[in-house]
This record gives structure tokens, C-alpha cells and sequence, in this order.
């Protein structure tokens, strides 16, 4: 007769189903969006085909040492590669590699700009750049391995190069100065090395 009395609360069944599906929810609010990201890359849809920087990224990790140069630069750098006489786009893009760097601002310090050539500069050249670019490292460029690398055209080329040596995008002589410079703010805003 007690039980007859006190029929079971029937308020607790809908309660708990009530807690299933907001746990559900919450699990799909946190799992969904990864999942549909995964699914997007996957699948190659919804992707933009819009870039944002200038250049031609190079994204499969290749260094400085792949492209021939020899360098320990623990900051961000502007090399310009010359694998044949320094002519005048070679000397447009060591100038504007030094009005980049300037042109950083109170970042400048994070950068540096370096010239990498296979060979002997001119005399008047190579003066002009120790009396006017004093903060100019110059490397050799191996031009064996430069000219084996696909990634490395046969003319002159800028490159930004990470802290860790990275190459990260590459112009040519045709390169607007102010598109690279974005480029490089904009990395240096993302980037926490250097």
C-alpha cells in the first residue's frame, strides 16, 4: 500500500533526457567544428583561393643551405641570390632589400638583408656597397646547388628567410616594393622568433 502511495517522480525521466541531449550539444559545438575542418581540408572545398602575401611561397622546408648559402642568421633576412654577375635588376633588389629593412621601422632590428653571389663583383659595386651598405652580409653562392634546386630560378631573386634558416617566400626583379614589405610585416606580426 506504501508503494501505491508514493508513485514513482516522473519528473526525473525527462530531466535526464533532458541532460543526455545538452551533453550531446555541447559535444558537437566542441567536436563539430574540428571535424568540418578536417572534412574541408580533406575534401578541398570551401577553401579560399585567395592569398594574402605577394610572393611564391616555399613551404616544403627548404633552407638556405638548399639554395647554396651558407649563413647563420638568427634573425629574419632579406637575401638577395645572384647566381651571375650582379647587374642592375641584382642591384634594384640588394637596394630595395636595404630599404625594406629600413623601412621596418622599430622592427628593423629583427631583420637583416644579405647578398649571396656566385661571383666576383665589380670593383666599383662591391666599393659602392662597403662605403653605403655597411650592414650588408655577403656570402658565396654555390652554384651547384643553387642551379640544382627547383625552387631557384637562374636570375637574380629576393628571398625572406626565417630565424631558423627557412626559406619562406621568393620574388623577383619584377617585385613591388611595397607589396614585399607588407609581406615582411605581415610575418613579422605572426611570427614569435626572431
Amino acid at each position: 500500500m506504501g508503494a501505491a502511495m508514493n508513485p514513482p517522480n516522473m519528473s526525473e525521466v525527462p530531466d535526464r533526457r533532458k541532460g543526455r541531449w545538452q551533453l550531446i550539444l555541447i559535444l558537437m559545438m566542441v567536436i563539430g567544428p574540428m571535424a568540418l575542418a578536417t572534412f574541408m581540408y580533406k575534401l578541398q572545398f570551401w577553401v579560399p583561393q585567395s592569398r594574402s602575401y605577394h610572393g611564391e611561397m616555399i613551404g616544403n622546408g627548404q633552407t638556405r643551405a638548399d639554395i647554396g648559402v651558407q649563413a647563420d642568421e638568427q634573425r629574419w633576412q632579406l637575401l638577395v641570390t645572384a647566381p651571375a654577375a650582379c647587374a642592375a635588376d641584382c642591384q634594384q633588389l640588394v637596394y630595395l632589400a636595404r630599404q625594406l629593412q629600413i623601412g621596418l621601422g622599430r622592427d628593423a632590428s629583427r631583420a637583416s638583408h644579405a647578398l649571396a653571389s656566385a661571383q666576383p663583383l665589380d670593383s666599383d659595386y662591391d666599393a659602392k656597397l662597403k662605403a653605403e651598405y655597411p650592414q650588408l652580409q655577403r656570402y658565396p653562392l654555390d652554384l651547384s646547388t643553387f642551379s640544382k634546386n627547383a625552387a631557384a630560378p637562374g636570375d637574380a631573386q629576393l628571398w625572406i628567410v626565417d630565424p631558423h634558416g627557412n626559406l619562406v617566400l621568393r620574388y623577383d626583379t619584377k617585385v613591388k616594393g611595397k607589396d614585399l614589405l607588407n609581406d615582411l610585416r605581415h610575418l613579422l606580426k605572426l611570427s614569435n622568433i626572431g
